[in-house]
């Protein structure tokens, strides 16, 4: 089977809505630093865009967490592969991902990141895709809510493919 990508999100669609999220972000926070939270390797595209357009101080940390189980559907449980190097307590936190799928693994990072005392705690997501959705996760700022399709670029991928796309693209399996 050979795979194509069909854009969904053109790049100068992402451009003006990461500066739409920027702006809602800076009159939320009124000035005040920010730890910005990647969970990788996804996310890390869409922080750093976010970031450049951050007006307060911003230092950035990141996660990487697997959730195990069998492949197709989430056990529940998250496994940290790699935790953040500052501690958030008494911080502004944002978290910031490249797409809500089914919410499980989100839902059990955000309770695990809420346990460790952020003065704030609040996620963006580049994507949102709600028809999957299983776990609920409160998400302050959403990008795009898109349909339930496979996508890649701007940090997401395929067999870890299409990650520096500059847009979304929708993948498409054609048989040979």
């Amino acid at each position: 089977m050979k795979e194509r990508v069909e854009v969904m999100i053109s790049a100068e669609a992402i451009e003006k809505r990461l500066d739409e999220l920027a702006d809602e972000i800076n009159r939320d926070f009124h000035g005040e630093p920010v730890e910005v939270v990647c969970v990788l390797k996804g996310g890390v595209v869409t922080m750093v865009e976010l970031a450049k357009r951050l007006t307060m101080p911003v230092t950035l940390n990141f996660m990487e967490v697997s959730s195990y189980g069998n492949s197709t559907e989430s056990s529940g449980h998250i496994k940290i592969l790699r935790d953040l190097d500052e501690e958030i307590t008494g911080k502004n936190v944002l978290l910031v991902e490249d797409i809500i799928d089914s919410g499980r693994t989100l839902s059990k990072l955000r309770k695990l990141l809420l346990q460790r005392g952020p003065k704030t705690f609040k996620i963006c997501t580049l994507l949102d895709k709600p028809d999957r959705r299983v776990a609920e996760v409160p998400t302050e700022y959403i990008g795009f809510t898109i349909p339930d399709a496979f996508v890649v670029g701007y940090g997401m991928d395929y067999a870890q493919r299409y990650r520096n796309l500059n847009y979304i693209g929708e993948v498409h399996f054609d048989e040979n």
